[in-house]
């Protein structure tokens, strides 16, 4: 009995220091895991921020060279019929933003919706106006109701690029 009770005299306090050693190293080990997780996220918003950035200014350029005021000039060519004009309207305002889906990875859900949405919406109403026009209408009429139309409603590609200005603000 006496060995067991001069055991324990000497294996408690060796026990209690063992424990404060596991407390004392498990807590600085993890500050220490803290810190290096700290320093991984303030390296990778040093990569991707920039990537983010550049993604914003790629959908900014994209809703800009699809906006009706820049794409028609460019693409509008005389000659060329109105269901001509509304093919090659369509299937440039797609090759855009096929050019630019990989920059979804880097928006919002919200944002990247919003583009997709706006490119959609300007298919449509490139559709409907070449659709009230008659059948031997030339380029330039779908080009001017066009126009007209874009001139009467809001314009719902300068409200995408007010929405996607305000998200790259809160980057900052």
């Amino acid at each position: 009995m006496e060995f067991l009770a001069e055991s324990a005299k000497l294996i408690l306090p060796a026990a209690l220091v063992m424990y404060a050693m596991f407390l004392t190293i498990r807590s600085f080990l993890q500050k220490d895991f803290e810190k290096k997780l700290i320093e991984l996220k303030v390296k990778n918003s040093e990569v991707i921020l920039p990537n983010r950035l550049q993604a914003y200014e790629r959908i900014c350029l994209f809703l800009e060279r699809v906006s009706p005021h820049n794409l028609l000039p460019r693409v509008n060519h005389p000659g060329l019929s109105a269901t001509e004009l509304k093919s090659v309207l369509a299937h440039e305002i797609r090759e855009e933003l096929n050019h630019n889906l990989s920059q979804q990875v880097y928006m919002s859900d919200n944002a990247w919706n919003l583009v997709k949405g706006t490119s959609e919406n300007l298919i449509l109403l490139i559709n409907e106006e070449a659709g009230k026009l008659p059948a031997d209408a030339k380029g330039l009429d779908l080009a001017k109701v066009i126009f007209e139309r874009m001139s009467r409603e809001e314009d719902f590609i300068s409200g995408a690029l007010s929405e996607i200005k305000k998200e790259i603000r809160t980057l900052f």
